[in-house]
């Protein structure tokens, strides 16, 4: 486990008013549980801990002077067991007063629970589930950047609309890629289309081959990949060594962050679509805050899942500020209570269900050609508006909304 401390003395060239208040706030403990060494690593991993990092200092420079916060960091190996252990470990004994990124989604639904047991704010950046904020939803759980909904949403549509009306799903096999295959498909179904088989592999598989094989021979349209991180990466590119695309099929990748489009190349993604919640170039805050996060982490740009930790992080101690309190149901509502406004998201707000709504974007991987950088390897098509990118409340099943 890695330790990282900031802090400013209270009484350091402070006034008095809101400065005073954050300095009168108990010490903060922030534990970023992600993969540290798996498929997941490059999209969350040391990355999401400079994210936080950067989060910390900026808080300390404004809402947070005078505050003292630490920051853990641990690896959850993508195994539920391991990441639950170390959330009660961290709850029980190290006085850690809230958990970001997750990464995984059975990682994150095991937190959960425990966050909720133990009344600790927890903020799920990494994860892909939309059981976090239905039936297993948490009054002091917050699911931050991304979800299975909004990945279909977009992605479906554009594919769909481009003429793909039969799809085969190739699927990681756990509750991420469970969900993510399911979001997506009923999205097909809505709009007309229809679905005529899918196959699942385990996660961190090499070797693609057989699933590529029954993805061709079903004769789809479109060959959808629920899968992410190293997995997606190894998909795309076997799919291309195939021939899927050449052979009249399109390929769809229904998760796939920046990092996984620098290691496959614009040989390789050209011509993909994909929904993403942040993108470095997209305005100048995005620009902004991306160098700033190079130079703080050996020149790679950020994903999404590093982007949200920066972002969640950042409120969650903005509300600690404000509530002057570490206690998880106080940070929780003061949360839902205080603007989201960092350079990350446009037009956030937090639900009752937890979940954090902004404009999401369907984006296109550029061809060889027309890329003028390293790092230029996307345009946008579309921007989703933050009402329409995730699931409806009205659908939820959160009994937090029931009750509200």
């Amino acid at each position: 486990m890695k330790r990282f401390t900031l802090s400013l003395l209270a009484g350091l060239c402070m006034g008095l008013g809101a400065a005073a208040t954050a300095a009168d706030a108990p010490p903060v403990k922030i534990g970023i549980l992600t993969d540290m060494s798996g498929t997941y690593a490059s999209m969350g991993g040391v990355g999401s801990v400079a994210a936080a990092k950067l989060a910390i200092e900026d808080c300390l420079k404004a809402d947070c002077k005078g505050m003292t916060i630490d920051l853990v960091s641990a690896d959850n190996q993508n195994k539920a067991d391991v990441g639950a252990a170390k959330a009660r470990e961290w709850f029980d004994r190290d006085g850690v007063t809230a958990i970001a990124d997750l990464t995984n989604s059975a990682v994150a639904l095991a937190v959960q629970g425990i966050a909720k047991e133990k009344d600790k704010v927890v903020m799920f950046s990494g994860p892909a589930t939309t059981g976090l904020t239905n039936d297993n939803c948490s009054p002091v759980g917050f699911h931050w950047m991304f979800d299975v909904y909004s990945q279909s949403v977009g992605g479906v549509k554009a594919m769909v609309d481009k003429g793909g009306k039969s799809w085969f799903f190739i699927t990681v096999d756990y509750a991420f890629g469970h969900s993510l295959e399911k979001g997506a498909a009923n999205m097909v179904k809505e709009l007309g289309g229809n679905v005529v088989g899918a196959v699942r592999h385990p996660l961190n598989v090499p070797d693609f081959a057989s699933y590529l094989l029954q993805a061709q021979s079903s004769g789809a349209q479109v060959v959808a990949l629920a899968n992410g991180g190293a997995d997606v990466v190894n998909a795309i590119k076997q799919a291309r060594e195939f021939g899927i695309v050449e052979g009249g099929q399109r390929l769809a990748s229904l998760l796939i962050f920046l990092s996984d489009l620098r290691a496959l190349g614009l040989d390789n993604a050209q011509g993909l679509t994909y929904v993403d919640g942040f993108y470095w170039d997209f305005d100048d805050q995005t620009r902004a805050w991306s160098d700033r996060f190079a130079q703080a982490f050996d020149g790679l740009k950020p994903t999404m899942t590093q982007a949200g930790v920066y972002s969640s992080v950042l409120h969650y101690l903005k509300a600690v500020a404000a509530s002057g309190s570490v206690e998880g149901h106080a940070v929780a509502e003061k949360m839902r209570g205080i603007p989201i406004e960092d350079p990350i998201m446009r037009n956030a707000s937090i639900r009752p269900d937890g979940r954090v709504i902004h404009d999401m974007y369907l984006y296109e991987v550029k061809k060889p050609g027309e890329s003028t950088g390293e790092w230029d390897l996307s345009k946008l098509v579309a921007t989703i508006p933050a009402a329409d990118a995730f699931q409806p409340l009205s659908e939820s099943t959160c009994p937090l909304v029931k009750k509200s």
